[in-house]
């Protein structure tokens, strides 16, 4: 019996352990990124006016691209282009299908609930949230959220010609596992 208990203390360390690296790995990883994308914003930020945006501005998957900075929250995640595991693990991930700011249309982001978007749930109607990218500063107002089934697709959808932030996490915020639900927000462009 007391090699039994002693087998079991030392899967539960193990276990406690390796969560403990992958948190810590996690958080190097995201702030790597983060001096990535501050760098990034500091030197192509000269870029001419005149120059259509496909042309200074086309990430490739895995791209580190820029920030999202929400000050309600004292948030500044950098954002990846993609949303597989390997960029949302570092980051706030682009949705490949959407825009970018002033392109006139859904701007998507996602994020995990447990990692970058810890306390999205403090976000209220009227905060804001802005994206700094190497061509611009673009400050968005939230004004709608609500929540959808994890497998609704339906908020990935075109806003042309208006332009739309959407943000998407996990939901219930504190569920242990994979989470049933999706927490959205909706956000307009601050002229």
């Amino acid at each position: 019996m007391r090699k039994f208990s002693f087998l079991l203390i030392i899967i539960g360390i193990s276990i406690i352990s390796y969560s403990v690296f992958q948190i810590i790995q996690s958080n190097m990883k995201q702030k790597e990124s983060l001096a990535e994308a501050k760098e990034l914003i500091q030197i192509d930020s000269s870029q001419e006016i005149n120059t259509p945006l496909e042309e200074i501005f086309s990430p490739k998957k895995g791209d580190t691209v820029g920030i999202l900075e929400i000050s309600k929250i004292e948030a500044e995640l950098p954002i990846i282009e993609g949303t597989d595991e390997e960029e949302l693990d570092i980051g706030v991930g682009h949705y490949k299908d959407t825009v970018y700011p002033t392109q006139n249309d859904q701007i998507l982001l996602s994020g995990h609930r447990d990692t970058v978007f810890r306390r999205m749930g403090e976000l209220e109607i009227g905060d804001t949230m802005t994206i700094k990218l190497p061509y611009g500063d673009f400050t968005y107002e939230i004004y709608e959220t609500f929540i959808v089934d994890a497998d609704d697709t339906t908020v990935i959808k075109s806003t042309a010609p208006d332009e739309v932030l959407t943000v998407s996490t996990c939901y219930p915020f504190q569920y242990v596992g994979s989470a049933p639900d999706r927490y959205i927000i909706n956000a307009k462009p601050i002229y």
